[in-house]
């Protein structure tokens, strides 16, 4: 499996960075997103940011996503097709 590489910046999480990461998800399962020095890289900041991605992502039900924190470094990966909303309470 292949993962992709993404950065996120001073920015932070725009509008745009989302729609890349939902087209990154199309062809990958996971993706290793490094947070720069420039994003204000602290570890709380980071789980926040991680957490905001996971659950802005997870709005259209499709998919779950869960991450891991690694350094300064996210590990986003999007699990399988949520069926039913039992199997919700399950992730």
């Amino acid at each position: 499996m292949q993962i992709s590489k993404f950065q996120i910046g001073k920015n932070g999480i725009t509008q745009g960075v989302l729609e890349s990461l939902l087209l990154v998800f199309k062809n990958h399962k996971q993706v290793r997103i490094s947070m720069l020095k420039s994003s204000g890289r602290d570890r709380n900041s980071i789980e926040g940011v991680a957490s905001e991605i996971a659950e802005k992502l997870s709005k259209d039900k499709a998919f779950a996503y869960t991450y891991k924190i690694i350094g300064f470094t996210i590990i986003l990966t999007r699990r399988s097709k949520l069926k039913s909303p039992k199997m919700q309470n399950k992730f």
